[in-house]
């Protein structure tokens, strides 16, 4: 099985509105509420692709019990392994602009989380990795959790001999980056604060002597650019869609991780990621992706050597 890790779940609503203006009341054209969270989100890709996957992370209060009970009616193989807090699941709301496309997103920090829950964490995980072929830790810290919480994590993955991919930001990234994980996934953004260059190339590179063994970067609408022992690639998407890109990144993640449980090379890695990336463009919510675009996309995403 993949286990993924969503320390800081989160409950998503996506609301739709006609028009989004400032200083205005708006009416909602549609809502969607989904089980979310990135490590979550990757897991809900994965197992609509058919692999037995399983979610672990903190859940707490009402909005955990409706996120327990929506990840519940997800497709696929998934598995719930999440630990109960006394705190509550935050909430995170995307708003989407139909008239641009433009989405406008508000994410909550995150429940109090206790040492004694740390440490009820901590010990699921462990036991978690001895059957898990892959593992992916996702996502921001809540409060409470240690800053050096994602280089615990790989450090335990690595003494298991377990593949680990980290997809996180800041602080955590550059401890976790050091910690040597087997993929680090940032975002554009994300990387230029790691390493302080805004050349994708460059800055890949750079992440990559930090600690990685392979870095697998976004950059949005450009597709993502593979820093690996066996090569670099480019992986370019096939047109530019339009729709909410909330989630886009996590299904990226997805991608990387069923073609590489898989032991497809690194080209079909970011082939994958790019493809799920588009198709997750074109769909309602995050952690969810249009098939039909997938398919298409994923026969004509472009990859060259950089």
């Amino acid at each position: 099985m993949i286990l993924t890790v969503t320390l800081n779940a989160a409950l998503d609503l996506t609301y739709r509105v006609p028009r989004l203006r400032p200083h205005t009341s708006h009416r909602v054209a549609r809502a969607v509420e989904r089980p979310g969270g990135k490590g979550v989100n990757v897991a809900r890709v994965l197992a609509a692709l058919g692999h037995d996957t399983v979610v672990t992370g903190f859940v707490g209060g009402p909005t955990g019990e409706t996120l327990r009970r929506l990840l519940a009616e997800s497709t696929g193989p998934l598995t719930d392994a999440l630990v109960p807090i006394t705190g509550t699941t935050r909430r995170t709301v995307a708003v989407v602009d139909e008239a641009s496309g433009d989405t406008t997103q508000l994410n909550e920090a995150g429940p109090d989380v206790s040492p004694e829950e740390w440490t009820a964490f901590d010990d699921r995980y462990t036991r978690l990795l001895r059957d898990a072929r892959a593992v992916a830790l996702c996502g921001s810290l809540p409060p409470g959790v240690p800053v050096g919480a994602y280089a615990h994590l790989v450090r335990q993955a690595r003494a298991q001999h377990v593949p680990v991919l980290l997809d996180t930001s800041g602080e955590p990234l550059r401890r976790g980056i050091a910690a040597r994980p087997d993929v680090v996934k940032p975002n554009a953004a994300e990387l230029a604060a790691l390493t302080g260059s805004t050349d994708p190339l460059r800055a890949t590179l750079d992440a990559r002597r930090r600690g990685a063994h392979a870095v697998a970067a976004s950059l949005g609408p450009d597709g993502m650019l593979a820093v690996t022992p066996d090569g670099t690639w480019r992986a370019t998407p096939p047109d530019r869609l339009t729709g909410n890109p909330t989630g886009a990144g996590d299904s990226a993640v997805a991608g990387l991780l069923s073609a590489w449980s898989t032991g497809l090379p690194w080209p079909d890695r970011l082939a994958r990621a790019v493809a799920l990336s588009a198709a997750t463009v074109r769909a309602p919510a995050a952690g969810e992706f249009d098939a039909a675009v997938y398919e298409d996309a994923l026969a004509r995403v472009r990859i060259t050597e950089a």
